[in-house]
């Protein structure tokens, strides 16, 4: 987690500051790695669902679960892989610094891949192997920061329910109540639209205040003009 956010962190930095220049804008980024606390008594940890490190067959996996006391998976008939727990995030540890940067002027580029995550004891934070959503690592840091808008960018223009079927249907804009009336329907797939959906609801409901939007890299920018997207708001 930690070397993935300073290798993405430092090439979107140095991108975004190579195109504000070139634009004429004063501004600077910056690049921070920041650890997630999650609870250690999370359900995710007894039931291990995100894939990690190299695949391998099925006798190796095996042998190294054993081993590592490791628990492993076939992943989707392309071979096993490590599996670990997707706990949910309960605070950004570098919150406070990241805040100060943003109030400075900083572009700030952070909670790369959710986050590093980690248990808060009474001797200090401790680093455990997991997978945290970064969709809701993003959420939680725009709540707390109180970002206008929360821009989770995906594969899509816009969320859409009866997906892939003859009465497909594109959401302009959605309440906090109508996504949950749409999740209850299991209009969104889990590990795709769902958490993302779910991440934009969260964020919405710490900070009314704020607007969510879900669209495509292609259409950010009309997204942010309120062009197209699929926009979340609170009831």
């Amino acid at each position: 987690g930690a070397m993935s956010q300073g290798y993405i962190g430092y090439q979107l930095s140095q991108a975004i500051l190579n195109d504000v220049k070139s634009r004429g804008i004063p501004r600077s980024t910056a690049c921070v790695v920041t650890q997630t606390v999650v609870d250690a008594d999370d359900p995710a940890f007894q039931n291990p669902t995100k894939p990690v490190g190299a695949f391998m067959d099925e006798e190796t996996a095996r042998a190294k679960a054993e081993a590592m006391g490791i628990t492993v998976k076939e992943d989707a008939g392309r071979g096993w892989r490590q599996v670990v727990a997707s706990p949910i995030p309960r605070r950004i540890v570098e919150f406070d610094a990241v805040k100060d940067l943003v109030d400075g002027g900083y572009i700030v580029v952070s909670t790369g891949g959710g986050g590093v995550p980690v248990f808060e004891t009474e001797g200090g934070y401790v680093g455990t192997p997991a997978v945290i959503d970064k969709d809701r690592s993003s959420a939680l840091m725009a709540s707390e920061l109180g970002a206008d808008m929360l821009v989770i960018l995906t594969a899509v223009e816009k969320v859409c329910v009866n997906f892939n079927t003859p009465e497909q249907e594109q959401i302009s804009e959605m309440t906090v109540s109508e996504a949950r009336e749409y999740i209850g329907q299991g209009q969104f797939a889990p590990g795709s639209m769902l958490p993302k959906v779910e991440a934009c609801i969260e964020y919405v409901e710490k900070f009314p205040e704020g607007k969510a939007l879900i669209t495509s890299l292609e259409c950010a920018a009309a997204g942010l003009r309120g062009e197209t997207g699929t926009v979340i708001v609170a009831d």
